[in-house]
């Protein structure tokens, strides 16, 4: 009789990092299985990267629904159900688990840079706005880090424009940072980026963590968990803030989540939320759980912490942070830091081709691109979508370049919490532009009403339209042809875009009322 020998266990994972490089890991190479625990994937992707301080991080998965989880280092891989059922191969998304307050003041360089790069990331995809001028200081520190100090023979005419660092970048922004960046003589890339992030960490929707809910009547929230408390938002601006210290109780069931906060006059107020579902519910319960006791305990109270812990749990589920708290990691006496000697590979920024100059009636730039819209970038956050499929021979260990960005699909509710303005007028010239075609279907009709009756002769094409359905026709085809070119330009000239098809569609009510 054979002999059946159980056919060995495979695993295939990759984690895509914040350069948009790729770590792969495999069973052959590292041992990795779907037995393997979190912690130790953890440390596989920390030493590659050469991190110290390492709580700070952590690695998210998606699952078939689009919800995102962060990896617990306490359980296996196979007790990610959610992970385990999107693969092989596995996908991995290495960032910041929890912002620091002031990441400035971050020990070591290499840590300052990873948070360079996250937050460079969130300003890039629109998760952190910022006025036009800040954004301007922001890419100027950019470039600075990137291409060190001006230089007029090698930084000709445009070499801004080959960097992205806003959502809907325009010409004058680039214009700006190169001024700036002429300022920036002498900085090396570590103090560019500290200052980077200086400026960075003043913003308002620095370190927020959004989570869409529901209040009263259906509307619509946000809770916004930040390295000082929990933050509520509704219609884009902020109607609550609740420090971490007067946060006395986190607690969810079903899709109910409740949080209990300590007033000033020492009574306890609930405030009651809904989610989507129980996943996202359990989801943010977990993710509260965890800020709160990173942010907020002190070590002296790691002793109490069981008997308060109690409040932050919730009918058959336990949720404990196993990591060293924040206050712990800039107490620990265990490691020196920073470490002498170390060096720092800085990964070059995706570029696109320079902005042309057209001649014309007046002076346009324009992005050239091959088939995309204005060299936008793919990179679209917070919840990652699909898994990167690689060729089973791909299965190097090396951390490999990868052209492709990481694979977040931009939450829906976040995405109008964050929209921004040229969305809403290319939304406002798209409906406009029905209303004209609408127009231009109503001038049909008219004719056809008119010139062909039953037992009309049709005249000469000289005479075939009258005065007012001619300005109508043109009139309705020069607006259909702006808007057109408005919103394939992205909205660049609003003075054009917006002018034009307002004048013509004067022109057709015009029209309409003598007609009728």
């Amino acid at each position: 009789m054979g002999c059946f020998c159980a056919v060995p266990e495979e695993f295939y994972c990759e984690v895509l990092l914040l350069d948009e490089s790729k770590l792969t890991l495999t069973t052959q190479q590292q041992g990795i299985k779907k037995s393997t625990k979190g912690s130790v994937v953890l440390g596989y992707v920390f030493r590659h990267l050469n991190l110290v301080e390492i709580d700070y991080f952590g690695l998210r998965y998606c699952d078939r629904s689009h919800q995102t989880y962060w990896l617990d280092p306490a359980k296996t891989l196979a007790e990610h159900k959610e992970l385990i059922n999107t693969g092989p191969p596995y996908t991995l998304y290495f960032g910041i688990k929890f912002y620091a307050e002031d990441p400035c003041k971050l020990k070591e360089e290499i840590t300052r840079y990873q948070f360079f790069l996250q937050v460079k990331q969130d300003v890039l995809q629109g998760r952190l706005p910022c006025s036009v001028n800040t954004a301007a200081q922001l890419g100027a520190y950019i470039i600075q880090s990137e291409l060190g100090d001006y230089d007029p023979y090698k930084h000709t005419t445009g070499y801004v424009s080959e960097y992205r660092f806003v959502p809907d970048q325009k010409e004058e922004l680039e214009d700006a940072i190169e001024r700036i960046h002429k300022t920036l003589m002498g900085q090396v890339p570590a103090e560019a980026e500290v200052n980077y992030l200086g400026v960075a960490k003043s913003l308002e929707m620095y370190g927020v963590d959004l989570h869409p809910v529901y209040g009263e009547n259906k509307s619509e929230y946000f809770l916004g968990l930040t390295p000082i408390g929990v933050v509520v938002y509704k219609n884009k601006k902020q109607v609550g803030k609740y420090f971490w210290p007067r946060i006395t109780k986190v607690h969810f069931k079903e899709t109910q989540f409740e949080l209990r906060v300590l007033g000033k006059d020492c009574n306890e107020t609930s405030f009651f939320f809904e989610a989507r579902n129980k996943i996202t519910c359990k989801h943010l319960w977990k993710c509260c759980v965890e800020h709160h006791t990173f942010f907020r305990v002190p070590e002296n109270e790691s002793n109490s912490l069981s008997r308060k812990f109690s409040k932050f749990g919730s009918i058959g589920y336990k949720h404990r942070y196993s990591g060293r708290t924040s206050l712990q990691m800039t107490r620990d006496p265990s490691v020196q830091l920073p470490r002498p000697d170390q060096c720092i590979e800085r990964s070059r920024s995706k570029t696109y081709p320079k902005r042309t100059q057209q001649t014309g009636s007046k002076n346009m730039s324009q992005i050239t691109t091959n088939g995309e819209n204005e060299g936008t970038t793919k990179i679209i956050a917070p919840s990652p979508v699909k898994s990167f499929k690689k060729m089973k021979n791909e299965n190097s260990p090396e951390t490999q370049r990868s052209k492709t960005s990481t694979p977040w699909e931009e939450n829906r509710l976040q995405s109008a919490f964050l929209m921004s303005l040229s969305q809403e007028k290319e939304k406002a010239l798209r409906e406009a532009a029905r209303v004209l075609k609408g127009m231009n279907g109503c001038a049909r009709n008219l004719y056809k009403e008119q010139w062909h009756r039953p037992g009309r002769t049709l005249p000469s094409r000289s005479g075939l339209y009258s005065s007012s359905i001619k300005t109508s026709a043109k009139a309705i085809g020069g607006g259909l042809k702006m808007l057109r070119k408005a919103v394939s330009s992205d909205l660049d000239h609003e003075k054009e875009t917006c002018g034009s098809p307002l004048q013509g569609m004067l022109k057709v009510s015009g029209f309409l009322g003598e007609a009728g």
